[in-house]
């Protein structure tokens, strides 16, 4: 954390006041009494979503990890005791269970998962997890639907806890005892460790590390609450998918905290809005200067790293090994996020001017109106069991299919809808939303889609057959229909374009924790992992039991990729909604919100810059851009050479630009931006698709899909 002090900031008399992240705060302003009003709306407006747990089953979590805790040192002391540990040395080696993600932030759902981590000294080995212990969970009466998944990317023991659902995780130490006041957040502790220790690890740290970095917690999870419901019921929360994961928006709500350190949760959402729909990507995100460390684990770093500087919208993990929690992110996914940032900044604009309620934030989505074209995907399988991991891969790979659409040279914007449908008996349905480039010079245009579609089914399949996954009746069809035919697949609630009543909300959200789909169906609240991220591995695949933990926040290998497109960055407004529209006139198009290190960085460049890879997006921010059409890589002569030495960080920016907390006048804030503009540099960013491998051979039926279509002028 670097913290920074002014005598200029103080407020009634009290000492100066930390600065957090990367740079100063743009504004010091405390909240007024409209603020905490607006707050207190914003809350009751949250209240039907079922977001907030009552004190009963705030209890009940609570017990079930303390028995869950006696039960991790109870067996840690009969494996040490079958070791040989000296008697007297049994009783305090410890052991420990430590939670992260939502539950960990204070921002978990009604009937929502716990991620927990389990901690064990050196003498204990991954094998005794997932042998003794799970042996020993298995005889728990309390303890239901085990499963061990000790080949996955991270490794996991799934479980229901008397109706608590709880992912388990594993590391291993290289200490003789486990104190019982250890914090993980040391780096030292990662010396000499199993690298799936290490990323076992990873999700306590980063959670620790974001707590740690934001100004007021309460704060905090009142915004996050707020920012990850909206992200929800507008469609844009999933990692895996492309949009962002709960460790993501974390990191988002707690960079605006950093900005805007003594504001409300209401001030924090409408200024979530205000950064975000400004901010120039591919600039990442940072809560703190990385730290250099000895352990030489592979981090983020663009400097050294080609495929790093492709990335589109870098938001980067605060704890050793740094990691771009945000590698799924593609040219349409960003774009619809993007929108819906700038989509957010209004309504809250209107909100906090008293012409709407903030029920209108979290308005579904008309997804189903939004398109005329659509791709209908269908995963098929002949059981309920090769169902479920046949849409898991399936569902992990969607990612490979819009990025081969958004190569198409007619395809302007492939956007997928996160929920899933039943269809007939054991079918699951996806479907993506095309929008076409109008056609030009010509009455029509023929559209041929087979081979993007190939491309990904024979992906699928290969994956599948890798794992020996494959089985009979494993299908992927895909099918091209308009608007008006959807009432074919879909049910009318589904299709109906009148938005739920409040009363709809709350008798569903005291139902259960139910999937909500775009049009107002009910929220999930049962699957809500925020696990930090791990580091570089291969692209995992979802077996049964599975967690988003494996699948969503796993960045791939690093990659050897081709420059991205720079795009014009916009200026950002800093001060309060009133003269928001006075300052985005005012400001210079070149200025913006400091995004990026405090350090110069190469900035990748080149002639075929508009050129893609088969997997990955590209760095067009328009969907009325030209898409990148053809797969490249760079040349031997533009990777970057590893730096002898730490670049020097240039401090943060001392003008005065703020006195009391106010903004002295449009050119402060122009002075301000533009110095930070000077500090940081964009990169862009982009992914190679995943490695290729013999299609299977056998005698399973492999679907070969062809949608050619014709579109008129």
């Amino acid at each position: 954390m670097r913290i920074c002090r002014s005598g200029a900031n103080t407020h009634g008399g009290q000492q100066p006041q930390k600065h957090y992240g990367v740079t100063s705060p743009i504004s010091l302003a405390y909240p007024k009494e409209s603020d905490h009003i607006y707050t207190q709306k914003l809350i009751e407006a949250m209240k039907p979503f079922g977001v907030f747990e009552d004190e009963d089953e705030q209890n009940h979590r609570l017990a079930v990890l303390g028995k869950l805790n006696a039960l991790v040192k109870e067996w840690i002391a009969e494996i040490s005791e079958e070791k040989d540990i000296p008697p007297s040395a049994i009783g305090s080696v410890g052991g420990k269970i430590f939670t992260f993600g939502s539950y960990r932030l204070g921002v978990h759902t009604k009937g929502a998962d716990i991620d927990a981590l389990c901690v064990a000294p050196r003498h204990v080995q991954r094998e005794d997890f997932f042998q003794s212990f799970f042996e020993k969970l298995k005889k728990h009466e309390e303890i239901k639907d085990l499963l061990a998944v000790e080949d996955a990317f991270v490794p996991v023991i799934k479980f229901k806890f008397d109706g608590i659902e709880i992912d388990l995780l594993f590391a291993r130490l290289a200490l003789q005892s486990i104190p019982e006041n250890l914090d993980l957040r040391g780096d030292s502790l990662l010396r000499n460790l199993d690298i799936r220790c290490i990323r076992s690890l990873n999700g306590c740290r980063v959670t620790d590390e974001i707590l740690s970095l934001v100004p007021n917690k309460e704060n905090f999870r009142l915004t996050l609450r707020a920012i990850k419901l909206w992200a929800k019921r507008r469609g844009i929360y999933s990692n895996m998918l492309g949009f962002l994961g709960g460790v993501s928006w974390a990191m988002l709500v707690a960079r605006t905290c950093q900005l805007y350190p003594n504001a409300v949760a209401a001030t924090l959402v409408h200024k979530f809005f205000l950064v975000f729909s400004k901010w120039e990507w591919p600039n990442a995100v940072l809560l703190k200067q990385p730290e250099e460390s000895n352990l030489n684990l592979p981090v983020w770093d663009p400097r050294v790293n080609p495929s790093d500087r492709y990335h589109l919208m870098p938001i980067i993990t605060p704890a050793y090994p740094q990691q771009n929690s945000t590698y799924n992110v593609s040219t349409s996914t960003r774009t619809i996020m993007s929108e819906e940032f700038k989509t957010g900044l209004s309504v809250t604009d209107e909100i906090l001017r008293g012409k709407a309620e903030w029920p209108k934030l979290f308005e579904p989505p008309r997804f189903f109106q939004k398109y005329k074209h659509y791709i209908v995907l269908a995963a098929s399988a002949s059981t309920e069991e090769n169902h479920l991991e046949w849409i898991g891969l399936v569902e992990s790979k969607i990612r490979v299919l819009i990025g081969n659409l958004e190569r198409n040279e007619y395809i302007t914007l492939a956007h997928v809808n996160p929920q899933s449908f039943p269809g007939n008996e054991f079918v699951s349905m996806w479907f993506i939303g095309i929008i076409f480039k109008k056609a030009e010079n010509a009455e029509s245009v023929n559209i041929d889609l087979t081979q993007d579609i190939q491309a990904f089914t024979d992906t699928v399949y290969r994956q599948a057959n890798n794992v020996s996954m494959l089985k009979e009746g494993m299908k992927i069809e895909a099918t091209h229909v308009k608007k008006r035919q959807l009432h074919e697949y879909l049910p009318p609630d589904v299709l109906q374009k009148k938005k739920k009543s409040l009363a709809d909300v709350n008798r569903t959200s005291n139902g259960g924790t139910k999937r909500c789909s775009l049009d107002g169906s009910q929220l999930d609240s049962s699957r809500d992992t925020d696990c930090g991220t791990p580091f570089s591995s291969p692209t995992p695949v979802n077996r049964p039991g599975k967690t988003a933990l494996e699948i969503e926040d796993s960045p791939p290998v690093p990659r050897t990729s081709c420059p991205g497109t720079e795009q014009q960055g916009m200026s950002i407004p800093v001060i309060g909604t009133s003269e928001n529209t006075l300052l985005a006139a005012q400001l210079s198009p070149g200025s913006t919100i400091p995004t990026m290190l405090g350090r110069n960085m190469p900035h990748a460049t080149s002639p075929s810059s508009k050129a893609l890879l088969a997997n990955g997006p590209s760095s067009t921010d328009s969907i009325n851009s030209s898409a990148p059409k053809r797969p490249c890589s760079p040349s031997p002569d533009s990777s970057p050479k590893r730096l002898k030495g730490p670049d020097k960080v240039r401090p943060p920016c001392s003008c005065q630009y703020m006195r009391d907390g106010n903004l002295l006048s449009v050119q402060a804030v122009n002075n301000f931006v533009s110095c930070y503009y000077l500090c940081f540099q964009r990169l862009s960013s982009n992914e190679l698709p995943d490695a290729s491998s013999p299609l299977p051979t056998n005698n399973l039926r492999v679907v070969k899909n062809s949608i050619r279509l014709t579109l008129n002028r």
